[in-house]
């Protein structure tokens, strides 16, 4: 269709000059003296024409004469840039295929024409050397070049250009992972404080904290860690609550005073604190600490804080719920803080096993309750009673050596003997 347009088009211009110069008898008269050239208009427009023509394609030639320098300029560097191009995502194909030392000849290749290229040639040239700094130190890593690995990363960092600003955030938070990874807590922190204050924030660099933290077992700042990934909802709920539950029982285990775990544990939010497994490690710790506090906790041990009723409310509300060695894990936390609580705890000791009444383990405490409040026939009663049911072998020794003191007190050789005699024989 558009060969037949141009076929009226040309017909239609010779209808046109046809018409025009068919029967023009005009003549054009030059004058240069001493001649006079008479000539026809219709000559003296083609002449006009062709000239015209000739002076456009003439000064056309001159301008691509003199601009050929400046193509060959743009082409040797298109043709630069397109060789970092295929080298680049060369050694990005071998990284992944696992051909470390050609992709390590491929990035070198890509540094070598980015270093001899001059300024702005490329677009980006700046993230591109930082990218194949970047993919050498990659394969310099997987081949176990360490010196080479930390010369390529140097030289990525190192990089000052303005637009090469997200590259060399990749090329800081790439250096902390390879840290972390080497388990060179000291290198990692050195990448960390290197890295932007906004890019600190984002959750690949939340992520990498949380692992540096769990590197140096700083349970503290590892639970700060990922509660802040939460927030940002980037771990699903059920990994976050065991990882979390983990470090918390980490952050308790980790502290050296009772001050340092009355901290941990207000650090807590309600729902941790209503959870008896961690009220457990609180008080078993609290026990620990303690134990190893030296003369000035042993001076201060009547003092109870209280972070310890607290972790005994939740302990009385749960104890149905907890599980037999919770239990009697339990117990053994309440009865060491009898002798300083049980006039305090009494009634509620009472009051929680007359609920559970064939509960061996109640049974034990209450009994224990009532001899360190002296009222020892109950005490008796209920001893007697949890030894027969007990399970747990040290609970069961105790239950009988309290039998055998009882007995003692009553001046009852033959029943103490026969108390001890059992204690000596639980296993």
């Amino acid at each position: 269709m558009r060969s037949i347009f141009w076929f009226l088009w040309l017909a239609a211009v010779a209808v046109g000059l046809a018409l025009l110069v068919g029967d023009n008898t005009a003549t054009v008269t030059v004058f240069l003296h001493p001649w006079r050239l008479d000539v026809s208009l219709t000559l003296a427009l083609i002449v006009l024409v062709v000239g015209f023509v000739l002076l456009y394609l003439a000064l056309r030639g001159v301008s691509i004469v003199r601009n050929l320098p400046a193509k060959a300029h743009r082409w040797r560097a298109s043709q630069q840039e397109r060789s970092v191009y295929v080298s680049l995502l060369d050694a990005l194909i071998f990284q992944l295929a696992g051909r470390f030392v050609r992709a390590q000849s491929a990035a070198q290749h890509a540094i070598h024409l980015l270093e001899s290229m001059e300024p702005d040639v490329m677009g980006r040239q700046a993230q591109w050397r930082v990218l194949a700094q970047l993919l050498l130190a990659e394969s310099a890593r997987s081949l176990g070049h360490a010196e080479r690995q930390q010369a390529a990363m140097q030289a990525a960092v190192s990089e000052t250009a303005s637009d090469a600003a997200s590259a060399l955030e990749g090329a800081l938070l790439r250096a902390l992972s390879w840290a972390i990874e080497d388990r060179e807590a000291d290198t990692a922190h050195g990448w960390l404080k290197q890295l932007p204050q906004g890019a600190r924030r984002r959750i690949q660099a939340i992520r990498l904290r949380l692992k540096l933290a769990q590197l140096e077992q700083d349970a503290p700042s590892a639970v700060d860690t990922i509660r802040l990934l939460t927030k940002y909802k980037a771990v699903t709920p059920s990994a976050a609550e065991t990882l979390l539950r983990g470090l918390l029982k980490q952050a308790l285990a980790q502290a050296l005073d009772r001050e340092q775990l009355t901290q941990t544990w207000k650090s807590f939010d309600a729902r941790e604190r209503a959870d008896p497994g961690l009220v457990l490690h609180c008080l078993e710790r609290w026990q620990t600490v303690q134990a190893t506090g030296g003369e000035a906790e042993e001076i201060n041990a009547v003092d109870s804080p209280r972070c310890i009723d607290e972790w005994v409310s939740v302990l009385w509300k749960s104890f149905g719920q907890l599980t037999e060695s919770r239990r009697v894990r339990a117990v053994r936390c309440l009865v060491a803080h009898l002798p300083e609580r049980a006039a305090d705890w009494l009634p509620r000791v009472e009051a929680l096993q007359q609920s559970r009444p064939a509960d061996a383990e109640l049974q034990f405490l209450a009994g224990q309750a009532f001899m360190t409040c002296q009222l020892w026939g109950r005490a008796h009663w209920m001893l007697s009673q949890a030894v027969r049911q007990l399970t747990d072998a040290g609970l069961k020794r105790q239950a009988w050596r309290s039998l055998a003191w009882l007995a003692e007190q009553r001046g009852d050789t033959q029943e103490a003997a026969d108390a001890w005699r059992a204690a000596a024989h639980c296993d």
